[in-house]
């Protein structure tokens, strides 16, 4: 039966993608790409079509004509996204679409860049006793960001943070974030997490903005910002010898 698959193409890497989603695509009888973000390569798992389109290009109608006359015709899209789709990822408006239409179809996870990023750093958001909670935010540009949401809000938790599509705006971030986090406060910034030519700047809240124009940083960099990138901490009660839990005794 025909169907539409939202899958997430991971970081970058072609490696990154989920078994899934790289099954899915090798046999789609349609591709559609986020171009602008999505590997090129991740394509390559398919070898039988030549329906392949780069939404990069096209507008919302656009991608939806392609997607229901395929349908309609029995085909089975792929609809190839960056990353983990649900987070960034324009879905839900397609989605609510394809229901309309009467029209199925599933959503494939992936691998987000802000993971992909705190593993190109080897770091661990959750560090016991220093952050228990991770937030993924942006600074607005031309998507507004709820008043709630504004990163200067967000900071007062001091939480782990990871900021996408920001690095543009680099004196803003710093700005609204040092309000709350400490101007030594460890940052790292990570471009094109997974691929290549992957770029990291390890540094301070204080000299990010600095560092970021020094390396000529626009685009495609996570942000991530947090005393889990260099502090101290506890050991996690999960294998503490003095500690019991479902599966082991304490000693």
């Amino acid at each position: 039966m025909s169907k539409v698959y939202f899958i997430g193409a991971g970081p970058g890497a072609t490696d990154l993608i989920t078994l899934r989603g790289a099954r899915l695509i090798e046999e789609a009888d349609v591709l559609i790409y986020a171009g602008s973000l999505v590997n090129r390569e991740i394509l390559d798992f398919n070898k039988k079509s030549d329906e392949i389109y780069n939404s990069a290009s096209m507008n919302l109608d656009e991608v939806l004509d392609v997607t229901i006359k395929a349908v309609k015709e029995g085909k089975t899209v792929a609809r190839v996204h960056t990353g983990d789709p649900s987070i960034y990822g324009a879905i839900k408006e397609q989605m609510d679409e394809l229901e309309k239409h009467g029209i199925e179809f599933e959503v494939v996870p992936g691998v987000s860049s802000f993971v992909a990023a705190a593993a190109a750093i080897k770091k661990e958001f959750t560090l016991p006793g220093v952050s228990q909670t991770v937030i993924c935010t942006r600074l607005e540009g031309r998507t507004p960001v709820p008043e709630k949401e504004k990163l200067e809000e967000l900071a007062k938790h001091r939480a782990s943070m990871a900021l996408f599509l920001s690095v543009g705006m680099i004196d803003e971030v710093v700005a609204r974030l040092t309000k709350h986090y400490a101007a030594t406060t460890p940052v790292a910034v990570v471009k094109r997490a997974t691929w290549p030519d992957e770029e990291i700047i390890i540094c301070t809240l204080e000299t990010l903005a600095e560092n970021v124009k020094k390396h000529n940083i626009k685009k495609t960099a996570q942000i991530l910002v947090g005393d889990f990138i260099e502090t101290e901490y506890e050991k996690s009660k999960l294998y503490d010898s003095k500690f019991t839990h479902e599966y082991r005794q304490a000693k």
